[in-house]
């Protein structure tokens, strides 16, 4: 940040008026704000639906702003604010979403990561008996997407498979509504997703009973993690409402799935398309073991075990994080990299971009993980956001992640169906359009346990 006595420039500014233009090309292009930082710099503000934003890409923009912690807040389009809830932690601040941060951070704690590694296993060998017995090409994203699921609800929450199923559905209609024109237009994504909330509250909530009857009878809890939330306050010491638990366990699925889901189809995908660096991984993936030994789970292919596999997860991360971005609202006036932005002004941070803006000469556009481990960029990662507000699911993510690189690679060789589109949608995570066809195979692990 600079130094009081440095001046501060004035902020460019794109010349929206309205916003309308603006906001159509922010939800249909996703290089949209790359090319406006190439012609303003990497702090502008340009008008979406009437609402003036500031847009900062780069370390020193980010770095500025989280210094800053006690001038901003957090904010989100109105789609999202009403989605999740006004109960929700991401829409509260100060005292109000530090008290439910503890209270939902609990279940992702490493003591709760440790209960859900074996499920997560498990998990990850029902998938890949299912790939290596469909027979020919399937859509691999999409069962990506349950598997996410299924972690989630049923390893962190214990929900048995009727309620999972019942949530899925319902989930993924208001996962598709989060970033969407917020006008409950008969049969709009915005509309469907409204009507998914009020059912998925329902579902939580019986579920949330469930387990406060078992607890009061002495029963023993289902697996998961639900019992970790018991007794938790808010910001005056106070023990939760049932409807603010049950925002909060609506906001932990998304935190736990969404972004977890995305990257998984991003990691495999990537990998397919890059054969040499496939190769280069594989040569580490044949000396881990798997399954991990019971219990270690949580570290068997952390960075110190696997690094290769650590730099291709950050590679995969920064070139395609899972979320584009995220919000802050400035309370009073700061300085962003040298520029002067105004109090009452939507900031987003342009995770995509800054992972893409580094120093003069690195390859930023190219695929190579290698870089992670020569130290051979610059750029600081954010691929689950930053500061106080960093994604609650993130070392969730990061388990799986690894446990399902692994599993995957270690027991299937995968290969691309031709013919596919291979590119990217990106809301409201980056997900391949045509589902990432593949066929499967057994791998080295499979042929061995059948010979």
């Amino acid at each position: 940040m600079p130094s009081p006595s440095t001046p501060l420039l004035p902020l460019p500014r794109t010349p929206a008026v309205s916003g309308v233009l603006e906001t159509l090309a922010f939800f249909r292009d996703p290089d949209f704000a790359r090319g406006r930082f190439e012609q303003y710099g990497d702090v502008f503000e340009t008008t979406l639906l009437g609402q003036r934003t500031v847009f900062l890409r780069g370390s020193q923009a980010v770095a500025d702003l989280f210094a800053q912690a006690e001038a901003v807040e957090g904010w989100w389009p109105e789609s999202v604010r009403v989605l999740l809830g006004p109960l929700s932690l991401a829409n509260r601040n100060g005292a109000d979403h530090k008290a439910r941060r503890r209270v939902v951070g609990q279940l992702f704690t490493n003591a709760a990561l440790k209960r859900y590694g074996p499920g997560i296993v498990a998990l990850v060998n029902e998938l890949c008996e299912e790939l290596r017995a469909a027979g020919g090409a399937v859509a691999l994203a999409p069962r990506l997407r349950r598997f996410a699921f299924q972690v989630i609800a049923t390893t962190v929450l214990g929900l048995d498979g009727a309620d999972r199923e019942a949530l899925f559905s319902d989930f993924e209609t208001w996962s598709r509504g989060l970033f969407s024109f917020p006008l409950a237009l008969p049969g709009s994504p915005y509309a469907r997703a409204l009507r998914a909330r009020g059912r998925l509250l329902e579902r939580l909530a019986a579920v949330l009973a469930q387990a406060q009857a078992a607890a009061a009878a002495g029963a023993p809890l289902a697996a998961g993690g639900l019992d970790l939330l018991a007794g938790g306050l808010d910001e005056a010491g106070l023990p939760l409402a049932d409807d603010d638990v049950v925002e909060q366990l609506l906001l932990l699925l998304f935190a736990g799935y969404e972004t977890t889901a995305s990257s998984l189809s991003c990691l495999l995908l990537t990998l397919l398309q890059h054969p040499a660096e496939l190769a280069w991984l594989q040569e580490e993936l044949a000396t881990l073991s798997w399954p991990p030994l019971p219990g270690e789970e949580l570290g068997a292919y952390d960075p110190a075990r696997a690094p290769r596999l650590d730099a291709v997860v950050k590679e995969v991360m920064r070139l395609t994080p899972p979320v584009g971005g995220f919000f802050r609202r400035t309370r009073e006036a700061i300085g962003l990299a040298g520029v002067a932005v105004p109090a009452d002004r939507v900031v987003q941070v342009s995770i995509a971009a800054s992972h893409r803006h580094g120093a003069a000469g690195e390859d930023l556009e190219l695929f190579r993980p290698q870089r992670h481990l020569d130290g051979g960029t610059t750029v600081g990662l954010l691929p689950f956001g930053g500061g106080e507000r960093v994604c609650l699911g993130k070392a969730l993510a990061e388990l799986e992640i690894r446990l399902l690189a692994v599993g995957v690679l270690r027991q299937l060789t995968l290969t691309l169906e031709p013919g596919q589109d291979l590119t990217l949608a990106v809301m409201p995570s980056p997900t391949p359009r045509d589902g990432l066809r593949v066929r499967a195979a057994a791998g080295p692990i499979a042929m061995n346990r059948r010979s």
